[in-house]
């Protein structure tokens, strides 16, 4: 048999090959709605999990070390923390998180904090309105009057005794980078073919600047300025290679960057904890060797942030629990996929 006849059989059975994956590929999107009333099943099942860094642990410390020692928590708020450093990615958005007051609220429920919001309050001012105009009715309709309506009474919000405000103030591109890349082949097609091997590392770094003010004096009592590093890497290999007149070309590789984002979660929780030490007048990392001490074994603090009980439930509903992966998934938890709905 001719090496042209055996050339064109290969190429046919790839076509063959190739033909029946794109249609095996194709099969998985249908046209018509099925019983689920879906035209396709999302991918993916990795379930809801915590988002700590590597501060998260020290915070719901300082707030057992509250709790312990019965150490109240003055009020706090949290304004504006902005990006200031006017970064814009390659599609267009903002590279770096406009949500930092948002982690900031998060670290502080962490810490054990009271926090009365002050940074978006529409829902609050627009039931005030309300109420102030006799539109919002907390009673039943047949109760009298006097107290058919919600009344506003003097005071009836507590204030904020500190406050934090801040921002990202810097980031730098391209602090260290190296790498090497080295290939090797023959100069003759007819003999084994050519590789190549690929590597890289990024630095860059994110500095972020927070202060807390005294709300009644507005007197800067704290201030904090921190900076992170972060890294990127990426690995690659292939092969370039002629065989019986076909072309093969087989690379694989593996790369990471640090998430910035929460980079940025990092130096909140680092700069709340400084904070929080502070006000709890906790002498420092200490205070969380004590053996005996289980932050979230019945605490309302954790991972995932912090709450006020509503019921006497903390032995089962705690911070503790609400960091477990598997907790009210469908899949994989007990109780929840033995439920009837």
């Amino acid at each position: 048999m001719s090496r042209t006849h055996t050339s064109s059989r290969l190429r046919a059975r790839a076509a063959a090959v190739a033909s029946v994956a794109a249609l095996a590929l194709a099969g998985c999107v249908s046209p018509t709605a099925g019983p689920s009333g879906l035209y396709a099943t999302p991918i993916g099942n990795a379930p809801v999990t915590s988002n700590p860094t590597p501060y998260s642990t020290a915070l719901y410390c300082l707030a057992d070390y509250a709790r312990r020692y019965n150490l109240p928590s003055p009020r706090m708020a949290v304004g504006r923390i902005s990006d200031y450093t006017g970064t814009v990615s390659s599609d267009g958005g903002r590279q770096i998180t406009g949500g930092a007051s948002l982690m900031a609220t998060s670290a502080l429920a962490k810490a054990g904090a009271r926090i009365v919001e002050r940074y978006d309050t529409s829902v609050s001012e627009l039931e005030l309105r309300y109420a102030n105009n006799k539109l919002i009715g907390d009673q039943a309709p047949d109760a009298p009057e006097d107290t058919q309506y919600r009344r506003i009474l003097a005071g009836q919000v507590p204030g904020s005794d500190f406050y934090v405000v801040g921002g990202v103030t810097e980031v730098n591109y391209n602090i260290r980078s190296g790498g090497f890349d080295v290939a090797g082949g023959e100069v003759d097609s007819d003999t084994p073919g050519s590789g190549i091997v690929t590597h890289r590392v990024f630095v860059m770094n994110i500095a972020m600047d927070l202060r807390l003010v005294q709300t009644t004096t507005l007197e800067v009592v704290d201030v904090v300025s921190y900076q992170k590093q972060i890294i990127g890497r990426e690995i690659s290999a292939g092969v370039f290679d002629f065989l019986n007149g076909n072309v093969f070309d087989i690379s694989a590789g593996t790369g990471g960057f640090e998430p910035v984002q929460l980079a940025v979660r990092a130096l909140v929780e680092r700069a709340t904890v400084e904070f929080m030490a502070n006000l709890y007048g906790a002498p420092g990392p200490e205070i969380c060797l004590n053996p005996a001490n289980d932050p979230l074994a019945d605490s309302t603090v954790g991972p995932t942030g912090g709450y006020y009980p509503a019921y006497p439930n903390t032995d089962t509903n705690n911070g503790q629990t609400r960091a477990d992966p598997s907790r009210w998934h469908d899949r994989r938890d007990g109780d929840v996929r033995g439920s009837r709905y």
